[in-house]
């Protein structure tokens, strides 16, 4: 049987980059685990004495349960240099060239709306985009 993956983004601000990659992927906040109400109560069990501790992490999935659990953590360090693994969002299309590059472009701007930035794009094929923090992505054809 094959290895499930979890993602996880460090970051600045969780609740910011929760925000941005729901929108992006279509998630949803995940449930803590049980046998835990809250999250917040789930925290209190490992970190006791932490206060806010809940607003320096995100726990996100796919609502249909298939793509990979996306946790985002506040860390101190900023970031300093390129990912060296990315997430690349595929967009599901048909028909031919022109068809798929107007369907990457129109998801690409959405995301420009819901706060992330172009950095690249290679005509025809994918727009490489960065996310609130400049955490690397791209958009691409499905």
């Amino acid at each position: 049987m094959a290895a499930r993956i979890d993602l996880t983004l460090d970051c600045d601000d969780a609740q910011l980059l929760a925000a941005f990659w729901k929108t992006a992927l279509g998630y949803v906040d995940e449930p803590p685990p049980a046998p835990f109400a809250t999250r917040a109560e789930w925290i209190a069990h490992y970190e006791p004495e932490d206060d806010g501790a809940e607003d320096d992490g995100a726990w996100l999935c796919d609502p249909d349960g298939i793509g990979p659990r996306l946790s985002i953590l506040k860390v101190p360090e900023p970031k300093t240099a390129k990912n060296r693994l990315h997430i690349d969002i595929r967009v599901p299309v048909r028909g031919g060239p022109e068809e798929r590059w107007a369907a990457i472009r129109a998801e690409a701007e959405r995301l420009v709306d819901a706060g992330g930035r172009v950095l690249t794009e290679v005509d025809g094929h994918h727009v490489v985009m960065a996310d609130p923090e400049g955490n690397e992505f791209c958009v691409a054809a499905g």
